[in-house]
């Protein structure tokens, strides 16, 4: 076929339904679990039930002469992997992963073991059979913000970072807020458990896989096993959600060693009680804030400390304070990130790691500055907008934060609203409203991407991106299509294969904007490659291309989306029933690609800040180390009854960054940062009672009392 110049109606910032959404909703789109392979064998993982010891014995021959029984795995017939190998990301992998290595037993669910069979009944039977006989020793899981072993961690930023006289400018106010506000413990659990297909093909090792990065898992595979990058292949198509918890785990690591020691497929899949130990989760946190501001409610002090744990296998850090580095300035500015290290299993990333705790502390301190101060909570944050970086002193690239509260306050009616708490009532309902701001960094890694003209005159796309779920491979459909300035339904996409190169991660909300980067790269240099009316061979016509220089040249600066929530709650202070009526979020996130699918990314972010400020909450037993209630049955989450009319919209960049050339900011995110912040700032206005520990349980409602106001007296 020939090219020729054709009418092109961009594709970025139309509404587009999800390019394999039939095949999801009719399963013609197949999981990691639900691939075929010839002789599949399935493992099933054996966890530790002490919080802290040494395995004495594995007890194996009864099992092993089970129907269907392969082999065992366990530290003492268990291949040696290499932890020290530096991944994509730029830190080794999380030893966690490096399954049966040693006797040492750090934490309650530690694998111990994986037994393989011909069935999946086959091995969970004889999992549930083996008896692993341990040496077990004293364990420490109380975590607390006084723990007087907590010590600073840099994580992607620096533990402690300060400037001026914090306890002067402290002294000096008129107004002072001193509180520590604590979020638990939280859990991703994506609809989706974690599963992993290892084999061994041409003495190539192949991993069908659910995760968010497919060169991220073969480049971590290739360093454990000392491998040949080129000689490992992950597969990802489908992912159902992952929120920052499927990256290497223990699962795939185990695959490929029982793939290597039977030479035939194997199938690792984690059930929902395990995902509780070896996923990853929100660790809890204790943050401290101190505020202090003139009469008038501009900041003169600000502190905000923040305590997480971490385990005693590998560091990690919930980075809680790092919003407060960018949202607002004081004379005296000090923010500390702490951990303290316990026999727990290693927290890990999720959704808006640092930034969703963190904005619950410090959007809940605001809100009660400007009560103490007696000014309107939106009219603070005008008097406290930086100019600059507060601690970078980095020009912004764009802060609409301001617009976003203002459009925001003008569509939920907050000029209407009474400042005084426990005021309104509807029968034995008070009513109260609350807001908070949001923020999430914009970044970008390099990224590769292959862009091919077919001969039949359609172009197919080829980039190791991930869709966890979020529309992803619409939106680069899109990004594409007006890159090559044709239609999109003359696109194909093919994402999570990591045979198409190396490619940013699903998370980070950097993703879509990393990946449209080169893609959009890839396209014109294809462009410049066709000539019109000149024919297209039958293998077609390929450019690749590689932003690691163009993204290591975009000049610093402060940049960030923004946003604004509002929330309104009804409480029942005789049940300690709190429920949220509406919800509002108004976001500054730079070019929206696809307003369909973003809409879902932003409620559905909102829909978790409900469930984080009333429900989410993991919980260990003292005396076992381990969960109570390790299901979806104990650990409670927003369902449909507890999820309100959740309204959420943006707002154009007026001025576009002009040294960013993609102008996509990350959406996944912000969406729950802030949110949880308005419902529990809502909550005090319905009540006149600050709730400083989420989740709001009922029984916490009712010990509070009855409301501040009596609206009858």
């Amino acid at each position: 076929m020939t090219t020729a110049p054709a009418a092109h109606k961009a594709a970025v910032g139309t509404a587009h339904t999800r390019v394999e959404g039939r095949d999801k909703v009719t399963g013609a789109a197949r999981y990691a679990a639900e691939i075929p392979f010839t002789e599949l064998a399935h493992g099933w993982l054996v966890l530790s039930t002490v919080a802290r010891g040494r395995i004495l014995s594995v007890e194996t021959a009864g099992v092993l002469a089970m129907p269907g029984v392969l082999t065992v795995l366990h530290h003492g017939n268990a291949p040696r992997v290499d932890t020290g190998k530096i991944g994509l990301l730029g830190v080794p992998p999380d030893p966690s992963c490096a399954a049966f290595q040693h006797d040492r037993v750090p934490h309650v669910g530690w694998p111990v073991a994986l037994v393989v069979a011909e069935t999946p009944e086959q091995a969970r039977e004889a999992a549930e059979a083996l008896v692993v006989r341990y040496e077990e020793e004293p364990f420490d899981i109380a975590f607390a913000g006084d723990r007087p072993d907590a010590y600073p961690l840099d994580g992607h930023m620096p533990a402690v970072v300060g400037k001026g006289d914090l306890e002067a400018s402290l002294a000096a106010s008129a107004a002072v807020v001193d509180a520590e506000y604590t979020t638990p413990e939280e859990h991703h659990h994506p609809m989706e458990p974690h599963a992993a297909t290892a084999r061994w093909d041409g003495g190539r090792l192949e991993v069908v896989d659910s995760n968010q990065g497919t060169t991220w898992v073969a480049g971590e595979l290739a360093g454990l096993f000392s491998l040949d990058p080129a000689s490992v292949r992950v597969r990802s198509e489908h992912v159902g959600g992952g929120f920052g918890s499927k990256g290497l785990r223990v699962h795939q690591v185990a695959a490929v060693m029982a793939a290597t020691a039977l030479r035939r497929p194997v199938r690792v899949v984690l059930t929902r009680r395990q995902m509780f130990s070896l996923a990853g989760y929100r660790s809890p946190t204790a943050q401290r804030i101190r505020l202090g501001a003139d009469a008038d409610g501009r900041l003169r002090a600000l502190e905000h400390r923040s305590l997480s744990l971490t385990s005693t296998v590998r560091e990690f850090v919930e980075p809680s304070a790092g919003g407060a580095r960018v949202m607002y300035d004081a004379d005296a500015h000090h923010t500390a990130n702490l951990v303290v290290r316990l026999d727990v299993p290693t927290p890990s990333w999720m959704r808006a790691p640092g930034e969703a705790p963190g904005s619950f502390a410090l959007e809940a301190a605001l809100d009660e500055l400007a009560e103490k101060c007696g000014v309107d909570p939106i009219e603070l944050r005008v008097r406290n907008e930086p100019g600059l970086g507060p601690v970078s002193g980095l020009p912004f690239s764009g802060r609409q934060l301001l617009d976003c509260f203002r459009e925001g306050a003008r569509r939920f009616g907050w000029a209407d609203r009474d400042p005084r708490p426990g005021l309104r009532r509807e029968g034995r309902w008070l009513l109260g409203t609350g807001t908070a701001a949001a923020t999430f960094p914009v970044m970008a890694r390099p990224s590769t991407a292959a862009v091919t003209a077919e001969a039949d005159g359609t172009f197919t796309v080829r980039i190791s991106a991930a869709d966890i779920g979020t529309g992803a491979r619409t939106a680069l459909t899109q990004v594409a299509a007006d890159a090559l300035e044709t239609a999109p339904d003359r696109v194909r996409v093919r994402i999570g294969d990591s045979d198409f190169g190396p490619a940013m991660i699903a998370g980070g909300s950097m993703g879509t904007r990393s990946w449209a980067w080169a893609i959009t790269a890839a396209a014109a240099g294809l462009r410049e490659r066709l000539v019109p009316g000149a024919g297209i061979p039958p293998e077609g016509i390929t450019v690749r291309s590689d932003t690691t220089a163009a993204v290591g040249a975009l000049p610093p600066k402060e940049r960030h989306s923004f946003g604004a929530q509002f929330a309104e709650v009804a409480v029942d202070t005789g049940t300690g029933e709190v429920r949220v009526r509406r919800m509002l979020g108004i976001f500054a996130a730079g070019r929206i690609v696809n307003p369909l699918t973003a809409r879902n990314q932003f409620t559905g972010g909102m829909t978790w800040g409900i469930s984080m400020a009333l429900h989410e909450e993991a919980v260990r037993d003292g005396a076992s180390g381990g969960h109570y209630g390790a299901d979806l049955a104990g650990y409670h989450v927003a369902t449909h009854a507890d999820v309100p009319r959740v309204e959420a919209d943006w707002i154009d960049d007026p001025a576009p960054d002009p040294d960013d050339p993609v102008g996509i900011r990350g959406i996944g995110e912000i969406g729950i940062v802030g949110a949880a912040a308005a419902v529990a700032n809502a909550v005090w206005h319905a009540t006149g009672v600050r709730h400083r520990s989420l989740p709001i349980r009922p029984d916490r409602v009712i010990r509070a009392g009855a409301p501040a106001r009596d609206p009858h007296a």
